[in-house]
């Protein structure tokens, strides 16, 4: 059963007008709080707090569309993401618990209690390393396939609801910048 669609921002249209023609700009609660901290200190350039206001905001909208779909197919964030990056490695769905630790940023006694508790879930099965005698190598199964597709295709859903406001150029955009701004500065 898929999740209940996305919330968007509470925004309230209001009609404006840029070198005569007619837009609609939308002024949100950062709208308000960056007025009230130019009112108390105008002397501030306050760019940063509009752009990551604003990127703080979707990230919880985000995390509430993750738990939405995670939960529509009975998994917690942290296994879809441990399934996920089995599923992204490719046939035959093969890490070792090594590469699921980078791949998911946790540490090595993290990771062996969610492979533990995955394989009680019949979603991932150990299997010796045929290329090391003493390391295993963490397989996803049919079962863990299907249920991380479907929590996957469910995500985007989510997520192409919440950026149902923006066109296909400004979605790309928004990339392009988000991937910018992602960069390592230059020293």
């Amino acid at each position: 059963m898929p999740a209940p669609p996305i919330k968007h921002l509470d925004v309230k249209n209001l009609d404006g007008y840029d070198q005569g023609v007619r837009q609609v700009q939308r002024f949100d609660e950062v709208d308000q709080l960056v007025q009230a901290w130019a009112r108390e200190r105008g002397d501030l350039d306050l760019t940063p707090v509009e752009v990551f206001s604003r990127i703080t905001r979707v990230a919880k909208l985000l995390d509430q569309a993750r738990k939405r779909a995670f939960s529509a197919h009975d998994l917690e964030g942290w296994e879809f993401d441990v399934l996920a990056a089995l599923r992204r490695s490719g046939t035959p769905y093969l890490l070792s618990p090594g590469r699921l630790t980078k791949e998911t940023l946790v540490t090595s006694g993290t990771m062996t209690n969610r492979i533990d508790r995955l394989a009680t879930r019949g979603f991932v099965r150990r299997q010796p390393d045929p290329d090391d005698r003493r390391g295993v190598l963490v397989a996803l199964t049919d079962s863990g396939r299907k249920r991380v597709d479907d929590a996957f295709e469910e995500l985007l859903e989510q997520e192409r609801a919440l950026l149902g406001l923006l066109s296909a150029e400004d979605r790309r955009s928004l990339a392009g910048l988000l991937r910018s701004l992602m960069e390592p500065s230059a020293e």
